[in-house]
């Protein structure tokens, strides 16, 4: 993964407040829900996520620029515990080590044949130079480790992002997997699935990253902790009134529509909207819309025509 300060495009010395700025702006860009139609973007916003634990979380950022940690958060390699070798950062992808000691083996190139019988010459390059009297400085260039991690995304639906479930994915190796959605995710939110990513010899398997998306529901529209609905009322309904079911996400309920309700007129369910923290949650908002039959029913129109006539009232009068 490239560097997360490269990633978020902010410098190393960028102020907390600066960093979750420019996370936001990047995660609402690439966002795959606005990108529907580029099927890279679920990657570039997997990646801006990455890097947003990194520099975002205060330890983790510290331990990023100590080199301690890499940009995937792993520990990187520190040199030798212990020993007569000192061994101190080169600099990115490489570690430096000096040999101090007297004797025949000191002088020659023994010290170079040790570390690449250790490292292994194909895997990376050793390169000697005399530091001084009796001292020899080599510096060992590290191989990258190989990218084994795999990012997907994945659609759900409302009713699984609150209460949770389980679905089949198809990773792009071929392999399927049944994944665990737990409660209460959010848009953007991501499942580390350890160890069912990509494999390479002598490295241990990478991860599977899932970047949820909800989809969109039929009936509700969120509204931070509410939902939203329209709610199709019949017009006798409307001026009669009634009882009628209005669909939640925990089953349908009753809903008393008062007489003489005008279309647009807003109810609101306390407790029926998105879960919240210690087991609250939002408030459904309905809203009902009068709704004529279909097709032209000429019993009506004349009820129309001669209620017009007696009864004529201007519901857009003061607009003008």
């Amino acid at each position: 993964m490239r560097d997360p300060y490269e990633v978020l495009g902010v410098q190393r010395n960028a102020s907390a407040a600066e960093i979750k700025s420019a996370f936001r702006k990047l995660a609402k860009k690439h966002h795959p829900d606005a990108n529907k139609n580029d099927p890279k973007a679920a990657g570039r916003f997997a990646e801006v996520n990455s890097a947003n634990e990194i520099v975002g979380d205060e330890d983790k950022r510290k331990q990023f620029d100590r080199g301690e940690i890499d940009a995937e958060g792993k520990p990187r390699f520190q040199g030798f515990p212990g020993g007569g070798g000192a061994g101190r950062a080169g600099g990115p992808g490489g570690f430096e080590y000096s040999f101090r000691g007297g004797g025949p083996g000191a002088g020659g190139g023994g010290f170079e044949d040790i570390l690449n019988s250790m490292f292994g010459g194909a895997a990376g390059g050793v390169r000697g130079g005399r530091g001084g009297a009796g001292a020899r400085t080599f510096e060992y260039d590290a191989p990258s480790a190989p990218d084994l991690d795999l990012s997907v995304a994945l659609n759900v639906s409302l009713e699984e992002s609150v209460h949770g479930g389980e679905k089949r994915i198809r990773l792009p190796t071929g392999k399927e997997l049944n994944v665990r959605i737990p409660k209460g995710v959010t848009a953007g939110q991501q499942v580390r699935l350890k160890g069912q990513g990509e494999s390479a010899p002598g490295h241990p398997p990478g991860d599977v990253l899932i970047t949820l998306n909800i989809a969109p529901h039929p009936v509700f529209k969120v509204d931070g902790d509410n939902l939203r609905a329209d709610l199709p009322i019949t017009l006798y309904e409307a001026v009669l009134g009634a009882k009628v079911r209005v669909p939640t996400l925990d089953g349908a309920v009753e809903l008393s529509i008062p007489k003489n309700t005008t279309s647009g007129r807003t109810f609101r369910l306390k407790g029926k909207g998105m879960p919240k923290a210690k087991g609250t949650a939002g408030d459904l908002f309905i809203a009902v819309r009068i709704a004529l039959p279909d097709g032209s029913d000429a019993e009506l129109e004349a009820l129309m025509e001669k209620w017009r006539s007696q009864h004529p009232y201007n519901p857009r009068s003061g607009m003008e």
